[in-house]
């Protein structure tokens, strides 16, 4: 079985949009240096990167376990799993959403894959993670279910 690992890193767009600090800080401290102000638009911006990479959530795949950003489930208590793109993906995570699954989301990856439970004591009647790879995502699981 090949492990799989997937950080949900954030997208193009919002790194971009972070370019924003640069002309506000520009404005901030023009009055006392245009350098100083583009070098704290510079550190505001690869430190929010930074943040934004640091901590966006990672799917793992391994033998025994799936995680999913902070949370992580035995592979004997998931029962399915199931890949959802395009409307069938916006409708799981709209109006077909279980407000008690757990949720590992970014609206700029539109696949899905939703990973049923069995777990009887577990009021989560499922995970609904957005991926890249859905289906390798999907062929690891059930890889690593089977033996």
């Amino acid at each position: 079985m090949n492990p799989f690992r997937e950080r949900l890193s954030p997208a193009w767009w919002l790194i971009g949009a972070l370019g924003l600090l640069l002309p506000g800080s520009l404005l901030v401290f023009l009055p006392l240096s245009i350098l100083v102000g583009i070098a704290v638009g510079l550190g505001l911006w690869w430190g929010c990167v930074a943040v934004l990479w640091f901590f966006s959530p990672v799917l793992k795949v391994t033998h025994q376990r799936f995680s999913a950003g902070a949370a992580s489930v035995e592979m004997a208590y998931i029962k399915r799993v199931e890949l959802f793109r395009e409307d069938d993906a916006r409708r799981e995570r709209g109006t077909g959403l279980d407000a008690r699954a757990w949720l590992v989301i970014r609206p700029w990856i539109d696949p899905v894959v939703k990973i049923t439970l069995s777990d009887p004591l577990d009021p989560t009647p499922y995970w609904l993670v957005s991926s890249a790879r859905p289906q390798a995502l999907v062929d690891a699981i059930r890889a690593a279910q089977s033996g």
